[in-house]
This record gives structure tokens, sequence and C-alpha cells, in this order.
């Protein structure tokens, strides 16, 4: 087991999880910025690949745009919560370290991949870079690969720009925030843009 999601020992925590995000939604909260930022970057119906994907929020909403996703999580209760709220989108269980969507029955490649929220925090540090390689390894070329994370913690962008050529991508761009804020060295979260 690579990840350290308390949720894969602990399902009191899926399920506030998965009730969180479905009360903000049921209340109309704004929980898509994340998915609109990967939509800009992507053509019309273009094929998704949601890494780390939790209750299927973003690969979600996407699907109902017309995109086609994958989506895979590592948790299993995370994967039926994506399945029951999302049914537009196919939900698979994998974990990132070792993705091999083509065993699973997708072999087509990606347009595009994204790595949403803190998901690479959860993930142990040894296996972090691996995580990179197998989600960049499922991409077209010239696919993208959007990559969010904490500045001062877990995976760093210091982290991922060591990452990026071994797994064959090139940052392209750069953000403070998902809704595109000029990045600044003292900014507390990392939105990366990434090709292959």
């Amino acid at each position: 087991m690579h990840s350290t999601w308390p949720g894969l020992s602990d399902s009191g925590h899926n399920e506030w999880y998965i009730g969180r995000f479905r009360e903000l939604a049921a209340r109309g909260e704004d929980l898509q910025g994340e998915a609109r930022l990967v939509e800009a970057l992507a053509a019309p119906a273009s094929r998704l690949l949601d890494a780390g994907c939790g209750p299927g929020r973003h690969g979600g909403y996407l699907a109902r745009r017309g995109h086609h996703v994958v989506g895979v999580d590592v948790d299993p209760m995370l994967i039926e919560a994506a399945r029951s709220d999302h049914p537009d989108a196919t939900w698979l269980v994998s974990d990132l370290v070792t993705l091999d969507l083509a065993a699973s029955g997708q072999p087509e490649p990606f347009d595009g991949a994204f790595i949403a929220g803190n998901v690479m925090d959860f993930v142990t540090e040894a296996d972090r870079a691996t995580v990179i390689e197998r989600v960049a390894a499922h991409l077209r070329a010239d696919g993208f690969l959007v990559v969010g994370c904490r500045t001062s913690q877990g995976f760093t962008p210091a982290d991922l720009d060591a990452a990026l050529p071994v797994a064959g991508l090139t940052l392209e761009q750069r953000f403070a925030t998902w809704d595109l804020r000029p990045w600044r060295a003292d900014a507390e979260f990392c939105v990366s843009v990434a090709r292959r």
C-alpha cells in the first residue's frame, strides 16, 4: 500500500469527506474551480484522467460537460461514491504508484490529466515522483498534466520540477491558485501545467 490517505484505515473519515462535499454541493457552493481550469486546457470531448479522484466532483463535472473521463483512486469507498453521484464517468480503484489503466480495460491514451486537491500529500514521499511518471505515461503526445500542491509541506513545487523531466514532461505555466492568480515565491499553493 503506497498511500498515506487516512481513509484507507478509517472509514469514518471517508464518510465525513463524502458527506461534506455532498452537503456543499446541495447548498450550491462552487466546487468546480479546478475542473474549470482543466476544461480551459482541453478540447471539446477530450479524454481526461482524474488521478486521485476521490468522490468524483471534478471528473463528474467534466463528464457532464461532454468529456470522456476516467477517474482513479486507491480508496474503494470514494470510488463507490463517485459511481453513485457521477454515473457519466468511469471510476476505477487503482493505486497511482502502480497505475496501469490498459490492464483495467482503458488502453487509449489521455488528452489530459489532473491531480487536484492535496492528493500528493497522501502519497508516501518516496513514491511521489513515481506517481507523476505513471500518470504521465498515460498521456498522448502533447497531452497535458495539471498538478495542484501546497508549497510548504508534502509535495512542493521543487519536488514537482525535479520529477517532470524524468516523466517526460515540460513545465509550461505555474500559478498561485486554481483561478490563475500569478505565481509568486511566497504563495501557499501552487498549480502547475506541464505537457508531454
